[in-house]
This record gives structure tokens, sequence and C-alpha cells, in this order.
């Protein structure tokens, strides 16, 4: 005859789960109230900063003592509006709940799991669901937010310029996404993996007791 049991975490790794957990609840703390605020200035729409990307941007800049400016390339910099029409405001709202719903979920998800790993159980379908949950929405919910952050900042170009200004429309790191989405995969492949491999082996155990 053969028991089953659950293998629970040392002490030292409640430990680490736990302060992983309250870093966690933290972090989503600090870009909730970030993002409120932010909702705040965006819904006032005056003096509002704007970060811009610039496309092949150059600009000239002035020596200390003012003898001379130097060209330099100009790839980011910050436009503080002084009025925000809806056309720009909008998406630029939308952006901060889109970050705040995928912070909330990301990080909902992982307490979920920690919680579940601290009670001994590692891999199982539950877990395996919460970690594809939080990578899928920390994807698309990040993408959604750059998206949204760069109709923010052309409709504000295009408010204040003229299109006279030339911004990226929007800019995607192929390399970051990419490591990204493979992170993902490998970690959620891994629970679903060991969440087979652990019921394959309860099963093998059940047909074994029942030969004794």
């Amino acid at each position: 005859m053969s028991t089953s049991h659950q293998t629970r975490p040392s002490r030292g790794d409640r430990w680490s789960i736990a302060a992983f957990s309250l870093a966690g609840v933290a972090i989503a703390a600090w870009i909730g109230v970030s993002a409120v605020m932010r909702i705040i200035v965006l819904a006032g729409g005056t003096n509002v900063p704007v970060t811009l990307e610039f496309v092949d941007g150059v600009a000239d800049v002035a020596l200390t003592d003012g003898s001379a400016t130097v060209p330099m390339e100009l790839d980011r910099g910050i436009l503080v509006a002084p009025q925000l029409t809806p056309i720009a405001i909008v998406p630029g709202i939308l952006g901060q709940l889109v970050l705040i719903l995928t912070v909330v979920t990301v990080v909902g998800c992982l307490l979920l799991l920690a919680r579940s790993i601290l009670s001994g159980h590692v891999f199982s379908r539950r877990n395996s669901a919460l970690v594809s949950i939080a990578g899928i929405t920390g994807l698309i919910g990040f993408a959604a937010v750059r998206f949204f952050d760069n109709m923010l900042a052309n409709a504000t170009v295009s408010l204040m310029t003229d299109n006279r200004l030339a911004t990226a429309v929007l800019t995607v790191e192929p390399f970051t996404w990419v490591l990204a989405s493979f992170i993902v995969a490998v970690i959620a492949t891994a629970f679903a993996v060991g969440d087979r491999l652990q019921r394959e082996k309860s099963a093998l155990e059940k047909e074994t007791e029942g030969l004794v």
C-alpha cells in the first residue's frame, strides 16, 4: 500500500514567497496610484506632459558659452501641452486604465499562484492556467498601453504643430517582444508538463495500490 503526501516549502522558501507577494502588492499599488494621478492630469486637459518619440529627429543644442550649436540626434522628449482636446485625452486615459487592469490581473494571478505553492500545490491545472493568464495578459496589456500612449502623443503633436513634427506612429521592440513571449511560453509549458507528469504519477500510484 502506498500513500501520497504534499511537499510543503521550507521556512526559507515561505519567507521568500511572502516577500515576493508583498513586493507584488506594493508594485500594483504604486502603479495604480501613479495611473490614477495621470488620469486626473489628463482629464484636466491643461499643462499635460506628453512623452514623444521621434523619427530621425535632430536638434541643435547650444554650447554653454553660446558660441555655437551642435546637432544632436533626438529620439525622445517631453512636450508640455497647454491644452488638450478629447481626441488626445481619451486614448491617454484608456492607456492608464488598461495599465491598471493589466497590473492588477498579473499580480492577482501571481498572488494566487504563490498561495497555492505555499499550501504545497505547485503543479496543477489551476496553476498552469494562472501562469498562462498572467503571461498573456502582460504581453497584450502592455502592448495596448504603448499603443494608446502613441495615440496620445500623435494626437498632441497634431494639435500643437499641424503635423510639422515627425514622431513615431507606433514603435515596437521586436527582440524584447519575442524574448518576453518566449519566456512566458517556456514557463507556461513547464507548469503544463509538470501538471501532466504529476497526474500520471498519481494514476500510476493508484494502479499500483490496486494491485497490492
